[in-house]
């Protein structure tokens, strides 16, 4: 094994690229050792909780190491790549620290600032620290590899790869079946690529274990049947698909947000013809030359109308401080459903734009959710939401709230109906919003103001200009 010097070695750890992750997988690498890098280039791709980030490296020199194959999940601040800076050759071999070496004077630790941080990805300064698994205890291995890993630490000022390397490779629901089978990873002989162990090889493991086992109080404790369906099901009859990424994430947000927030949810049905006139006319004006127009745009715009008519709709409840805070700015979500799941990014600034920059955000904010593009940052801060399922064609729903923010408005599709015009009955385009509001934030009054003054805009596009 290669002992990296810290004069000629950096080492790049994993960032936390999105607000408070803890870990992130590896999809893709796109060097190898012996690889030369240069200064903010691409070396691989990850997955958090949010969306797919590419990861830059932050220095020159020539990859030694790659720490973790692809498909791993790593913790933030777990050191995912090691680059040798100084363009020579490969260090040589050296042994081990001491166990004497922890009793370095605490006064000799290297500053945090020589961690190399990319700007924004607030990347822990700490030594590695992995989250505690309830019910389930390091196994010795690990015990003594972590403290190998806390020694040269402490030495070099990072952690070492080697250690990090050494601990069993599996994923997460492997490793969740490992703990449910009482299987110590350690003792598991893999068999996947890569040295990566499988499900297989840990029904394996706990076969013979399982044989042996006296009738004793605690066997009830393993129960057989949750982990015994991810091997016996029927695959040509059912599928089964790991959650994680980003779908764990809106999965969890949303249960949370259904449960802490007391969803309300108001309806109006809209006669919105002559906004759909309006969308006709906008293509044809010269202002609006190469922009996306259609009628999320003019939609969009009336909420923005509506918030400045009802400003304390766009608020946000601090459970700690028991407080409301009141947002001056409004940082407009569009959910959007992505190969991945359903993400929300936001329009910076929304309220600030007129209707063709509102127009240009609006479809650069598209088009980089469906390459898949979407950064962390332009998925956090969010203050209210429009989600549009009047594209699926269907008449409306009862949105749940985005996380942290007061309102979100549901579209429905817009339908020739029959519809009372000037005392006649007339074929109108018609749609259906539904405006959720959390009712801590937000009462009746208020949330069917907003909601009143969105249809009166859509109903009447003029008063984008009186109103706006």
């Amino acid at each position: 094994m290669t002992t990296m010097t810290e004069a000629s070695v950096r080492e790049f750890k994993m960032p936390d690229v999105g607000e408070g992750l803890t870990e992130a997988e590896i999809l893709k690498w796109y060097v190898q050792p012996g690889d030369t890098v240069t200064d903010g280039q691409v070396v691989c791709e990850v997955e958090t909780a949010k969306a797919a980030v590419e990861l830059p490296i932050p220095y020159d020199g020539v990859v030694r190491e790659l720490c973790f194959p692809e498909g791993t999940t790593v913790d933030v601040g777990t050191s995912i790549i090691a680059v040798d800076v100084s363009g020579g050759a490969a260090p040589e071999e050296a042994p081990a620290p001491e166990a004497s070496a922890p009793e370095t004077p605490a006064t000799e630790e290297k500053p945090a600032a020589r961690t190399p941080v990319l700007v924004g990805y607030g990347v822990s300064t700490s030594a590695t620290k992995r989250r505690p698994r309830k019910g389930t205890e390091i196994p010795a291995q690990e015990t003594a590899q972590a403290a190998v890993a806390a020694v040269q630490a402490e030495l070099n000022g990072h952690a070492a790869p080697a250690v990090a390397v050494q601990r069993p490779l599996a994923k997460p629901p492997v490793r969740k079946l490992a703990k449910d089978l009482g299987v110590d990873l350690a003792t598991v002989t893999p068999s996947g690529p890569d040295g990566v162990i499988t499900r297989e090889d840990v029904h394996a493991a706990a076969a013979p274990a399982q044989a042996v086992a006296p009738a004793a109080p605690v066997a009830p404790a393993v129960p057989v049947a949750p982990s015994a369906p991810s091997a016996t099901y029927d695959t040509t009859r059912e599928t089964r698909i790991p959650v994680k990424g980003v779908r764990k994430a809106t999965a969890a947000a949303m249960v949370g947000s259904a449960f802490t927030a007391p969803h309300v949810t108001e309806f109006v049905t809209v006669d919105v013809t002559r906004t759909m006139k309006l969308v006709e006319e906008l293509k044809q004006d010269k202002d609006m030359a190469g922009l996306r127009v259609n009628p999320l745009l003019l939609i969009a715009k009336a909420l923005l109308v509506a918030i400045r008519r009802n400003p304390d709709i766009n608020a946000s409840w601090d459970e700690a401080a028991q407080e409301i805070v009141l947002k001056h700015y409004v940082n407009l979500g569009i959910a959007a459903a992505t190969p991945r799941g359903l993400i929300v990014p936001n329009i910076k600034d929304a309220h600030a734009k007129t209707l063709p920059q509102l127009a240009e955000s609006l479809g650069e904010l598209v088009a980089t959710a469906r390459e898949g593009k979407t950064s962390p940052g332009a998925m956090q801060g969010g203050t209210l939401t429009i989600t549009n399922v009047g594209v699926f064609g269907i008449d409306t729903g009862t949105p749940i709230l985005n996380p942290g923010e007061s309102a979100i408005l549901a579209v429905g599709a817009i339908k020739l109906q029959p519809w009372v015009h000037k005392g006649k009955v007339k074929p109108r385009q018609v749609t259906t919003l539904a405006l959720s509001f959390d009712h801590r934030l937000v009462d009746g009054e208020l949330g069917s103001k907003v909601l009143a003054d969105v249809a009166a805009v859509l109903e009447q596009p003029k008063r984008l200009i009186t109103w706006g």
